[in-house]
């Protein structure tokens, strides 16, 4: 794996984690009530799309083992392209049931 492959699943990661600590301790009621918190994870989400279709630009073979991989560069481009539809449901199911398993993926990736 080159370095530019390797940085980019990192940031990946560390984007991954940001979501966490920003929505560590909430629920949906307490996202949705928070704008601040929202911009921030849907800011992470973009970097995590960008950073999976640089890879996807680089050499798209080592996203085999990415399973939401076109989903989640589609979730970019809505989160960038479509700011005024964004549903704040979507993002927060994003954030409990589809990130851990990108980060257990990822965390494969880079072993």
């Amino acid at each position: 794996m080159n370095d530019e492959i390797r940085k980019n699943l990192i940031d990946i990661l560390q984007a991954a984690e940001e979501i966490r600590g920003f929505t560590l301790g909430m629920d949906f009621p307490n996202y949705r009530d928070s704008p601040l918190t929202q911009r921030a994870v849907e800011r992470d989400f973009e970097i995590i799309g960008e950073a999976l279709n640089r890879i996807k630009r680089i050499h798209e073979p080592t996203l085999e083992n990415i399973s939401e991989r076109h989903r989640i560069i589609a979730f970019r481009n809505i989160l960038i392209h479509g700011y005024d539809v964004v549903d704040e449901e979507v993002v927060w199911s994003a954030v409990k049931n589809h990130l851990p398993i990108l980060v257990r993926e990822i965390r494969e990736l880079l072993r």
